[in-house]
């Protein structure tokens, strides 16, 4: 018969008391820390959106100035994109609601500084607050107010001719000022693209500073996306393209020959149709007969498709045009 344990003394049981705690601590903090994977298609998507619709606005106000002076939209297209970032920002950040582009892909900004500091408050991962206002205040300053005056920096400096060596030695060196910038910028935007695919935080280095991060609003809504009209663009777009590709190497002529006969006949005692030129329609203005068929064109019209085509049959009776005169003059020309 085994004998039972013996009780755990006083001195193990405070030991295991201060270690609760500990364990509980250690427990939540790991529970408040959950590794988020937000999809960087859908905020690529996003992204794609917005620009989308900033054009489909600015294309419904440039028909609202269609009767003012020619070229003052170009002018003044900076201010213009400047004020459509500046709508969706205040109707969108501002007001604690996603872009449009972000409502479609059911994304939010959220503070990642707050939300690092959440513990014991963690379902999801994708709890934590909105932006703060000093935040979306900075967010509007860097992405419209700095895209504008950049934008507005580049066209004043190339009007002005600044990179020209006629140019005074200050403004060369703003001019080199400004390229080394925008090489630094564009660098600095290629590696955090980098950072971005690896990690799936921070599209641009606006979010990067701000530590505004994308998050889902929803975590049981699933991404839906259909192809269809994806698939419909494409395959007109390919259609398009061939026969852009395809329509310069066919003739013209050569095609209405083959068709001719499906046609309906046509009478040949129609004085319009002898009378017009059968490749413009009209008549004649300087009137050539083709020989020998006897058929009146323009002169241009019929030494443009003689030169075009080595061997051009008359529209008309689908005859071998060997030679062409002036209408009225007995001699070949």
């Amino acid at each position: 018969m085994t004998t039972p344990p013996p009780p755990p003394d006083d001195a193990w049981i405070r030991s295991h008391q201060r270690l609760l705690p500990e364990s509980q601590s250690l427990l939540s903090s790991q529970r408040s820390v959950i590794a988020v994977a937000i999809s960087r298609v859908n905020q690529f998507d996003a992204a794609r959106l917005d620009v989308e619709m900033s054009a489909m606005l600015k294309e419904q106000l440039v028909k609202v100035f269609t009767l003012a002076k020619p070229g003052m939209i170009f002018q003044y297209e900076p201010e213009l994109d400047a004020f459509l970032e500046f709508l969706i920002w205040r109707f969108s950040i501002w007001v604690d609601k996603p872009t449009p582009g972000n409502a479609l892909m059911n994304l939010r900004y959220r503070d990642e500084r707050v939300a690092a500091q959440l513990s014991g408050k963690v379902r999801t991962g994708l709890e934590g607050p909105g932006l703060t206002s000093p935040q979306k205040i900075w967010y509007c300053v860097a992405s419209v107010g700095g895209q504008y005056l950049f934008s507005r920096l580049q066209s004043f400096s190339a009007f002005r001719r600044w990179g020209d060596s006629e140019q005074r030695p200050l403004a060369r060196r703003l001019w080199t000022l400004i390229q080394r910038i925008e090489g630094i910028y564009k660098a600095a935007s290629f590696l955090n693209l980098l950072s971005f695919l690896y990690t799936g935080k921070y599209r641009n280095l606006i979010e990067k500073a701000l530590r505004a991060r994308l998050v889902y609003r929803s975590p049981h809504m699933n991404r839906s996306v259909s192809f269809e009209y994806m698939n419909r663009q494409l395959v007109w777009n390919e259609f398009s393209e061939m026969l852009l590709l395809l329509l310069p190497l066919l003739n013209s002529s050569a095609i209405k020959n083959i068709l001719s006969p499906f046609a309906k006949e046509r009478s040949s005692s129609n004085k319009e149709d002898t009378v017009a030129c059968p490749i413009c329609q009209v008549d004649p203005a300087t009137p050539f007969i083709a020989l020998p068929c006897q058929h009146r064109y323009c002169y241009y019209c019929i030494r443009t498709r003689c030169a075009s085509a080595a061997s051009f049959r008359c529209l008309r009776c689908n005859e071998p045009v060997v030679a062409i005169r002036r209408e009225g003059v007995s001699s070949g020309k």
